[in-house]
């Protein structure tokens, strides 16, 4: 009896796949033996391998996102215009059974050629560099808090209750009152002069908390802690004049980015970690050609820089539809159907910067004291299924808005459509009146008014 035969179409005839390791590459052409080869991570390897590649008429490239092993050898491949395919670990999984390196670089080029395998999202390079510096800023700012909550425990075994008395001990009051702490001043009194005039509590009552017991060792890891947190934020400060630089060379190098000017938002709030010396307002403004996200209420200066270094302008345009946007962000329901039955809905598992930041603006719209359309929206979800699934209904709502002001070059405006249900009835009510009346094309030549 003949056997029946699959046989699948190649897609990419010129395919190749690359293993990614920490020490070593291997690489596949086909699926022979002859067909691997092993290379190193230096640069040299990685152009003989590119040098390989040209030399077996491969056109296309498929490798895996392994850490940031994958980084310098796309470069490369990229550089020797290769096209170039950066896939996710969970799409490129071998069968159940033997695994090693040898079959994992055969397996990702039989997929590739098949045309089997969809590439991850990568931003452009000023992008990328843009995300550099606000993910080392971001790394900066946990550290400098690390230290902040150190010196807080150092001052609290000291006995020195600032904690109590001032809502931040990093700010200009607790800053002041420390450092002269660090620089041998006991005398309560005069710590408490170093207060200043925005402070709630009077010198009377930050004196009374600052009675120390006089240890010289938490004295001593005060010291270094308060070293660290200033060191921290020299750092910020230059990642800061990093940033500035690089909006400057994206908006200046563009006639068309240049042109467009705001006003500021003075009620918008600044807060210490806001990057200094940088109008966000204005070159978010400019940044995305006339946008202005900065007027969606529960926006921040964050928000919007988070948006612009994790995705960018051209990196939203890339995608086909917001619902594709939501569905990279993983804000929008997962739905898996069988039979016709919808038998789960969840967001998918996972996150990344942007869907934190669009999370936290959701939160902060939550919060919003003033009624308006995202916060009712909010309200809504929150009354019937709680504040989490609010979030992330409202962080979705958020993505949906961001795309469509940004792909489509849209103001933004309080969207009608969230309303509640009574009022959509009313809505819905009226514009079928307006469609009888088109329809039958009604007058008030052709009503006849009885009065009695």
């Amino acid at each position: 009896m003949k056997e029946n035969e699959i046989a699948m179409e190649i897609v990419n005839p010129h395919a190749a796949g690359v293993d990614i390791g920490s020490r070593s590459h291997w690489a596949a052409v086909g699926q022979k033996n002859e067909d691997v080869q092993e290379f190193g991570v230096f640069n040299e390897d990685l152009k003989r391998m590119a040098l390989w590649f040209k030399e077996k008429n491969i056109k296309t490239i498929a490798m895996e996102s392994t850490g940031t092993y994958w980084q310098s050898l796309y470069a490369v491949l990229l550089s020797e215009e290769f096209e170039v395919i950066l896939c996710n670990g969970k799409f490129t999984k071998n069968i159940k059974g033997k695994k090693n390196d040898i079959k994992d670089c055969q397996w990702i080029q039989k997929l590739h050629s098949l045309g089997l395998l969809s590439g991850s999202f990568l931003p452009d390079k000023q992008t990328e560099k843009l995300r550099t510096y606000c993910r080392q800023r971001a790394l900066l700012l946990d550290s400098a808090a690390s230290a902040s909550k150190k010196m807080q425990k150092y001052l609290r075994l000291l006995n020195l209750r600032l904690d109590v008395v001032v809502n931040d001990i990093c700010g200009q009051t607790g800053l002041a009152i420390i450092k002269a702490i660090c620089d041998g001043e006991n005398d309560p009194q005069k710590l408490a002069s170093l207060r200043h005039y925005n402070c709630r509590k009077s010198e009377t009552e930050i004196a009374k908390a600052l009675e120390s017991n006089g240890r010289e060792d938490y004295l001593f890891a005060l010291r270094q802690e308060l070293e660290m947190y200033e060191m921290f934020q020299s750092k910020i400060e230059q990642c800061d004049q990093e940033i500035g630089k690089l909006l400057d060379q994206i908006v200046d190098g563009d006639d068309h980015k240049r042109q467009h000017h705001i006003e500021s938002k003075p009620y918008k709030k600044i807060n210490k970690n806001t990057p200094k010396n940088i109008d966000l307002n204005l070159k978010s403004y400019q940044y995305f050609e006339g946008v202005d996200l900065m007027a969606i209420e529960g926006m921040s200066y964050s928000t919007v820089l988070a948006i612009m270094s994790e995705v960018g302008l051209e990196g939203i345009r890339r995608f086909k539809s917001a619902k594709h946007f939501a569905s990279w962000l993983r804000l929008a329901p997962n739905n898996k159907i069988s039979g016709g039955k919808i038998l789960s809905s969840k967001v998918p598992k996972g996150s990344n910067r942007l869907k934190i930041a669009l999370r936290n603006a959701a939160n902060a719209i939550g919060n919003l004291k003033e009624s308006t359309p995202l916060r009712d929206f909010f309200q809504r979800i929150n009354f019937r299924k709680g504040r989490v699934s609010a979030i992330s209904a409202t962080a979705r709502k958020l993505a949906v808005i961001i795309y469509n002001m940004v792909a489509h070059n849209k103001p933004y405006y309080n969207p009608k459509e969230y309303l509640y249900l009574d009022q959509k009835r009313k809505l819905g009510l009226v514009k079928r009146i307006q469609k009888q009346i088109t329809r039958f094309e009604l007058s008030e030549d052709n009503f006849e008014f009885v009065t009695t």
